[in-house]
């Protein structure tokens, strides 16, 4: 039986918040942010570049997933079905 996939979410036409980013050590996470003035947890991914953004995310959700001893699997167990916003990847400025 060939393996389905779930189609790519589509991108956002709102503007996405301006979130710092901090780059992580993961195979599958590239940056994580944290806006807590909204709980918007913001992630940017190794492959494909665009940026995720997890409104009504608790601090302590934030704090455990930038400190988890495996980024990418705290991601899946924890983040990866909370509702999203995706967005393009921001243009490289040069």
């Amino acid at each position: 039986m060939p393996k389905t996939y779930t189609a790519p979410a589509p991108f956002s036409d709102e503007q996405p918040l301006v979130i710092n980013m901090t780059p992580v050590e993961s195979n599958q996470v590239a940056a994580i942010g944290y806006d807590a003035g909204t709980k918007t947890l913001a992630v940017t991914f190794t492959r494909g570049g665009a940026l995720y953004q997890y409104p009504d995310v608790e601090p302590d959700v934030h704090a455990a997933f930038i400190g988890a001893e495996s980024i990418g699997k705290f991601f899946g167990a924890h983040i990866k079905t909370l509702p999203f916003k995706k967005f393009k990847a921001p243009e490289a400025v040069a």
